[in-house]
């Protein structure tokens, strides 16, 4: 299954549907860097790995950018401790 994450500029938001439900991260962008404000998964989705997926996204969509990721979510902090592979995209 392939798991998609779209960049909801309106709602500076990245959000990842499955099942039905949308997991997002609420951003914003400053001098080259993604902040991200906060990571949310509904109840219907938390312990199935929808938000790492959802971070997985937001981090490929950051490098292919450009961007640097500034996490000042405690989540999104910890994922990307957790990820090596993300390591490229934190300042």
């Amino acid at each position: 299954m392939t798991h998609s994450v779209d960049d909801n500029a309106a709602r500076s938001r990245f959000e990842l549907t499955e099942d039905g439900h949308v997991a997002f991260a609420d951003y914003r962008r400053a001098h080259g860097a993604l902040i991200i404000d906060h990571v949310e998964a509904p109840e219907a989705l938390r312990g199935t790995g929808a938000a790492g997926r959802l971070m997985q996204g937001v981090a490929d969509t950051a490098r292919a950018a450009g961007e640097t990721i500034t996490p000042h979510c405690t989540y999104a902090a910890a994922w990307l401790k957790r990820n090596p592979t993300a390591a490229a995209v934190t300042p």
